[in-house]
């Protein structure tokens, strides 16, 4: 698909075609298999199509096979529960007959209720740092690449060649790079879409590892998203992550996703495969 105003609104776009079943599309330009966020944010608007008057709070998701993008996504819903306050929703992706992912969330009639947060980290705003084009660009990669629908730019980059052992922390601003919309759970479910993009990284970071050794085998293994309060993400958002543990050929990692105005909009938890051969 080419970039276009409505990338990411497109990629939300899933086609209902039976009771609480749809159809998700992959855009052109995928080759291997289907990034993760895009799963996890198509299953979330799923979801969503089966729900009235709620939002949700949090998603708990498992990746179980690779996604071939040349093939569309079947998304079957399943109706948990409809309680007074809240809503269970579990959904299947289906690929080749074989689930390759599943999810489950629960959303919530919005009320009123104690409220705290952490502080928003100090660090340099996105103007003036590069994004992830630039940066390769600055380090002599020509290579053509997709332009992603979510602009990244990394506050610490790591630099080029093979990197150095570096605390296992980072962060990064993102946003989608195109309006959205005024719908609510379409900025959410942009957002779910964004939070797979780096995550995963911040695991490498503690071991020096060359992405393009040979030698790397990574894979996001399952993905925790807790939602507490709506968020316009065509705004810049602070994507804050650091990785407690990395054992067992598997690294945790974690995030926290402030808006421009310092307010903690969500909270991420992801634990990754990290083979090194």
């Amino acid at each position: 698909m080419a970039q276009d105003v409505s990338e990411l609104v497109s990629i939300l776009d899933i086609e209902a075609i039976d009771l609480d079943m749809f159809r998700g599309h992959t855009p052109a330009g995928e080759s291997r298999r289907i990034y993760g966020g895009q799963v996890v944010a198509q299953a979330l608007a799923a979801a969503y199509r089966t729900v009235e008057g709620r939002v949700c709070h949090s998603l708990h998701c498992y990746f179980i096979r690779g996604g071939d993008p040349k093939i569309p996504i079947l998304l079957k819903v399943e109706r948990v529960r409809d309680g007074g306050s809240f809503t269970m929703r579990r959904v299947t992706a289906v690929q080749h007959g074989k689930q390759i992912f599943n999810l489950s969330a629960s959303f919530q009639t919005p009320e009123q209720g104690l409220e705290h947060q952490i502080a928003m980290p100090p660090t340099p705003g996105p103007e003036g740092l590069l994004d992830e084009d630039q940066l390769r660009a600055a380090a002599g990669d020509t290579e053509k690449r997709r332009t992603w629908p979510v602009e990244v730019r990394p506050v610490d980059p790591l630099p080029p060649g093979k990197p150095p052992v570096m605390e296992p922390v980072q962060s990064v601003w993102f946003r989608a790079r195109q309006p959205l919309g005024d719908d609510p759970m379409i900025h959410q479910c942009a957002l779910a879409y964004a939070t797979d993009m780096t995550l995963l990284d911040t695991s490498l970071r503690p071991h020096g590892i060359d992405w393009n050794s040979g030698r790397l085998q990574v894979a996001s293994l399952d993905h925790v998203l807790w939602f507490h309060h709506p968020t316009d993400f065509t705004r810049w958002h602070l994507y804050a992550q650091d990785s407690p543990s990395a054992s067992g050929g598997r690294g945790t990692n974690r995030g926290a996703i402030f808006d421009p105005d310092g307010r903690l909009v969500a909270t991420a938890a992801q634990e990754a495969l990290i083979r090194y051969r």
